[in-house]
């Protein structure tokens, strides 16, 4: 029944919009998540969720901060012919994009469309040989002029995501959406408040909904502003290494051998301490635990270890095949494991844990 209900909440966060600085969707699904089992449900100045669930004392505060934002698109201009010009919000790879289906979401609703580029038989053998260009893709939605896309209720400034329902693969483990990026992590630090009804921890929690974090981790500041949380875990997305042509020291993370470590990464290096308790954990509870490094690009954790006089930070996710692309796949178990490590390294942050954290 549980990881029923986990499935069913991940389903709906990833089949939820919300791109760079479009976030609401996806926050009220987080919303309605953690409000039965919150004591307080409240929210930073951009739009960022703070779930708090308080245990036997105030303090510390532990913070576990997933990202509400996935990478998208925003419509720029509406040709007179009737096509989309967009621009990305966070970081694609233009191979992925031609040929993909994609939601525009507008004022009067959901209007579907289709990437489109040149067709390749028109392009000489040098164009074909490169990459298209993001600039020179459109957005086709079917109508013959900008007056009748604007008649659809579509105007610049419209955030566009991925066409991509969440699916439950051959393999029951495997559950494959968009947005594993960083839905994974919202619905960790839900389910982890939910878990911790039935369980004493000597501290308060705040699941955080974090935005903007795909345009340079912004949302991870102001949340960690409100919550000014003591001790933190950013959870997101790693890179599974378990595809053909990818070698072990480019990515070694694979799908279904347990939750990710990040030891370093473009913004922020794991502080000792808080990995040696985590690693500890792990290794009582017999949770597999898979260190990884991202030598280019960052989480949260790069500005929530930061704030103040300096937060006791940790990245922890699972591995992702085909992430920053229109479809991710994960492995359930991973999800669980990585929801039972949290909550039980929890159960042990306590005043003198965390200060021997801090002062060691």
């Amino acid at each position: 029944m549980v990881m029923d209900e986990l499935r069913s909440m991940l389903a709906e966060l990833t089949n939820a919009g919300g791109p760079p600085g479009h976030e609401g969707n996806v926050r009220e699904v987080m919303r309605r998540w953690t409000t039965p089992v919150a004591d307080e449900v409240t929210s930073d100045r951009l739009g960022g969720l703070i779930a708090w669930k308080k245990g036997t004392a105030d303090e510390p505060r532990v913070m576990v901060a997933g990202h509400l934002d996935e990478i998208g698109f925003m419509v720029t201009r509406v040709t007179k012919d009737g096509y989309l010009r967009f621009q990305p919000l966070g970081g694609w790879w233009s191979q992925v994009l031609p040929a993909q289906r994609v939601e525009v979401h507008t004022k009067q609703g959901i209007v579907i469309g289709v990437i489109g580029s040149k067709p390749p038989h028109l392009m000489s053998p040098e164009q074909r040989n490169k990459p298209v260009k993001t600039e020179d893709l459109f957005i086709d939605v079917g109508a013959s002029s900008q007056e009748e896309a604007e008649s659809f209720g579509i105007r610049p400034g419209d955030p566009v995501i991925p066409h991509s329902p969440f699916t439950v693969l051959k393999n029951e483990k495997l559950w494959m959406a968009k947005a594993m990026d960083n839905r994974v992590g919202c619905a960790v630090a839900a389910e982890v408040l939910r878990r911790l009804q039935h369980t004493d921890h000597p501290n308060t929690v705040a699941a955080v909904g974090t935005v903007m974090e795909e345009v340079g981790r912004r949302g991870a500041f102001t949340a960690s502003a409100a919550v000014k949380p003591d001790v933190a875990f950013a959870v997101d997305v790693g890179i599974a290494g378990d595809t053909p042509g990818v070698g072990k020291d480019e990515a070694a993370s694979r799908l279904g051998e347990g939750p990710t470590v990040v030891l370093a990464d473009g913004g922020h290096l794991a502080h000792r301490g808080l990995l040696a308790l985590v690693q500890k954990t792990a290794e009582e509870q017999g949770i597999p635990l898979q260190p990884d490094t991202l030598p280019r690009g960052a989480t949260d954790a790069s500005h929530i270890h930061l704030h103040g006089r300096g937060v006791p930070t940790l990245t922890l996710g699972i591995p992702a095949r085909y992430i920053h692309s229109h479809a991710s796949i994960i492995h359930r178990d991973d999800l669980e494991n990585l929801i039972r490590l949290l909550v039980e390294v929890i159960r042990k942050l306590d005043r003198t844990t965390v200060y021997h954290l801090c002062h060691g």
